[in-house]
């Protein structure tokens, strides 16, 4: 670019398109920035501590508490490997019918 190249060139030698071309020639430097992890709407080691203390309650229950919709809450216990409450009874019953 600063000897004389088009826009379009650039976009096709970095295969990026043309608006990332100006928005690299509108900063400052070209070293990349650091991306700070923003803080998450739902605590997860929250989310932990009042599955313990609530075993039995809802997912709908426990969005209320946290101020967030229901799948969200599904979502997370998901990724933490915690069944639903009729699941994890269900396994339990199951447990004890083959313990005897």
């Amino acid at each position: 670019m600063e000897s004389g190249g088009k826009k379009a060139e650039a976009a096709r030698i970095f295969q990026v398109s043309r608006a990332t071309i100006y928005n690299w020639l509108s900063r400052d430097s070209l070293e990349p920035t650091l991306r700070v992890p923003s803080e998450r709407k739902l605590n997860k080691e929250a989310l932990i501590e009042h599955v313990k203390a609530y075993p039995d309650a809802l997912q709908r229950e426990r969005a209320v508490h946290f101020g967030v919709c229901d799948t969200t809450i599904s979502a997370a216990l998901r990724k933490l490997g915690i069944g639903k409450k009729r699941s994890a009874t269900l396994r339990d019953v199951q447990k004890s019918v083959l313990l005897g």
